[in-house]
């Protein structure tokens, strides 16, 4: 008699019971680390673990089972064999995705391959998978069958010529890859953002709602792609004051608003000019086509208010009911505390000084320049910001009571921009009557003198923090290449 050990089933029943819970245990501590490190490989390992290995047991043992009783092939050995090979075509297919797409390069062959040709090339390589597991396990003419797919699909072809075409030509569109997700394309006019492109067509938003295109279509027509214009973007917009405004003073008030957007393009200037009678054009550049519309909100927004301060009449229109007697005595009123005055420095200034508002964003004053005037703030907030290489540190906060310009007293330059939060009405004192006041009042000096210096040092404290951190971001940097 045979010795167990000997038999043709005792080696490869060792092999599963023995060398399964080790590949096991291996794979799942592979799959562990790579997915604490956020690396996509663990679901392909996911899928050997618990799929393809287990199978591949269950198919030597299936063998070995089956070969005592039925020595030819049997039927359930060839089922588990052709579930086996789908699933190695499936590990293979997804392990070549994760290589080659998943983490592909940005601007790489790879990355810019169409979504559409992976599945279209996934799909030819499942059907020759499949014929060659079927050609190994089962015996079957493979050749005949790829005769018959390809004589079929021709006469298919034939047959659908007219409804394929377009759809081919849609797919050689996306290979060349003239737009991508995101980009902004002009079609007939119509301008939008492609958010979904599928099979048959290209999906943009035009901001009115879904503008659904026939790919077919979008390859035999002409567009533009808004997106790629070379880093910046054009934008223009018509705008009109009354005919008793002076041109200059329009088109540098137009200039001076769309110089302070936060879209503008950086190194770019915008232009402003008279289209004849009241109406004017201004041009400016931004970075891109989905920064347009909020670019012309904030700047007719900005000029609006821009417009009022310089009296000048915006769409024709010179009145302001901001600007009233009533609301100024109130304004005075509610700084002679400040200002020391008595009733006659009240009704002296009453002819000079002048009310202001701001919108929210606008800057009021920038670093570098000397201040003409005090403008004391009557509601809203003004946050200081300090220039910082190409930053801008918030330093400290100016709310309704407080006041900003106030190094007119000592001519000396703004250190910070002055930026309204929100909607700010502010009260403008010129320097000249501050001078006045200041020549009989000693006390409002030491109390302006006292407020620069703590503006400067909120200043300093600000760019020491700041420097500060970047220390440390430097040092830790340091530190962490010296310890790999």
């Amino acid at each position: 008699m045979t010795p167990f050990w000997q038999q043709p089933w005792f080696w490869p029943a060792i092999v599963v019971i023995v060398g399964l819970p080790v590949v096991l245990l291996v794979l799942t501590e592979l799959q562990s680390s790579l997915q604490r490190r956020g690396n996509s490989l663990h679901k392909v390992v996911g899928l050997l673990r618990n799929a393809v290995i287990p199978v591949i047991a269950i198919l030597i043992l299936s063998v070995q089972v089956t070969a005592a009783v039925d020595p030819s092939r049997p039927v359930v050995t060839q089922v588990i064999a052709t579930v086996l090979g789908f699933l190695v075509i499936v590990f293979v297919l997804n392990g070549m995705n994760v290589l080659l797409f998943t983490n592909a390069r940005k601007g790489s062959w790879r990355e810019k391959i169409p979504s559409i040709f992976v599945d279209i090339a996934r799909v030819i390589l499942v059907a020759i998978g499949l014929a060659v597991v079927f050609r190994i396990v089962w015996g079957t003419d493979i050749g005949g069958i790829f005769t018959a797919l390809g004589v079929g699909s021709f006469v298919i072809a034939l047959a659908l010529q007219t409804a394929v075409g377009p759809i081919v030509a849609g797919l050689f569109l996306l290979f060349e890859q003239p737009f991508r997700l995101g980009d902004w394309l002009d079609i007939g006019g119509t301008r939008g953002r492609v958010v979904e492109v599928n099979w048959r067509s290209v999906h943009i938003d035009t901001g009115n709602g879904i503008l659904i295109t026939p790919i077919g279509s979008l390859a035999g027509s002409s567009f533009t792609n808004l997106s790629r214009t070379g880093g910046t973007y054009p934008v223009s917009t018509s705008v009109t004051f009354t005919t008793d405004d002076a041109p200059a003073a329009v088109v540098a008030l137009l200039q001076r608003v769309a110089s302070g957007l936060p879209q503008l393009a950086p190194s770019t200037s915008p232009s402003a000019e008279p289209t004849g009678g009241s109406g004017y054009t201004v041009s400016f550049e931004v970075g891109g086509p989905s920064q347009e519309g909020p670019a012309l909100a904030q700047f007719r927004m900005w000029l609006w208010y821009a417009a009022r301060r310089a009296g000048l009449g915006l769409d024709g229109d010179t009145t302001d009911d901001f600007v009233t007697d009533e609301r100024r005595d109130a304004a005075l009123a509610s700084i002679a505390p400040t200002l020391y005055l008595a009733s006659d420095d009240v009704a002296a200034l009453r002819q000079v000084v002048r009310l202001e508002r701001y919108a929210a964003g606008e800057v009021i004053s920038r670093p570098g320049v000397v201040p003409t005037a005090i403008r004391f703030v009557l509601s809203g907030s003004v946050e200081l910001r300090v220039p910082f290489g190409d930053e801008q540190l918030p330093a400290t906060r100016v709310e309704a009571g407080d006041y900003v310009g106030q190094t007119s007293l000592t001519r000396e330059v703004v250190q910070t921009f002055q930026v309204a939060l929100t909607e700010v009405a502010v009260l403008v004192v010129p320097v000249g009557a501050i001078d006045t006041i200041v020549r009989s009042n000693p006390q409002l000096a030491r109390d302006i003198g006292a407020v620069i210096d703590r503006r400067h040092q909120d200043v300093a404290d600000t760019i020491a923090a700041r420097a500060g951190q970047l220390q440390s971001g430097v040092t830790s940097g340091s530190a962490s290449g010296t310890a790999i």
